[in-house]
């Protein structure tokens, strides 16, 4: 239900901006989030954004380079990834949580909360 794209191949300081794409009809009642995981290392959060899109969250070391928007008309969730570091490297994971109208400004920051995952989609940042 959840479809991950835009990933590539990019030099340091380049840019990219990933899509989720969700297969449901009130998308507006899911809040999202972007994991990654690298080789051989543990799935971190990258960022978050409540249904209602009102609410963002980035963890520190993507903070002032990554953007998360969405766009509910197109069922679509963006992460635009800005001066990207050999550290971002990763494969990039969406995820989606089905939440109720009391909750559409909060984010949720841990994996344990997100019922839906997407594919990965493969982010390399090397010179």
């Amino acid at each position: 239900q959840l479809q991950a794209s835009g990933g590539g191949s990019v030099q340091p300081g380049g840019s990219l901006r990933l899509s989720c794409a969700a297969s449901v009809l009130d998308f507006d009642s899911y809040a999202v989030g972007w994991f990654r995981q690298a080789p051989g290392k543990e799935r971190e959060g990258v960022s978050y954004i409540s249904s209602s899109g009102s609410s963002t969250y980035y963890v520190d070391s993507v903070k002032g380079r990554f953007t998360i928007s969405r766009d509910n008309a197109k069922n679509t969730v963006y992460l635009q990834m800005g001066s990207l570091k050999p550290e971002d490297t990763a494969f990039y994971y969406c995820s989606a949580k089905r939440i109720t109208s009391a909750y559409s400004e909060r984010v949720y920051r841990h994996d344990y909360y997100y019922d839906y995952w997407g594919q990965g989609t493969e982010v390399t940042v090397s010179s």
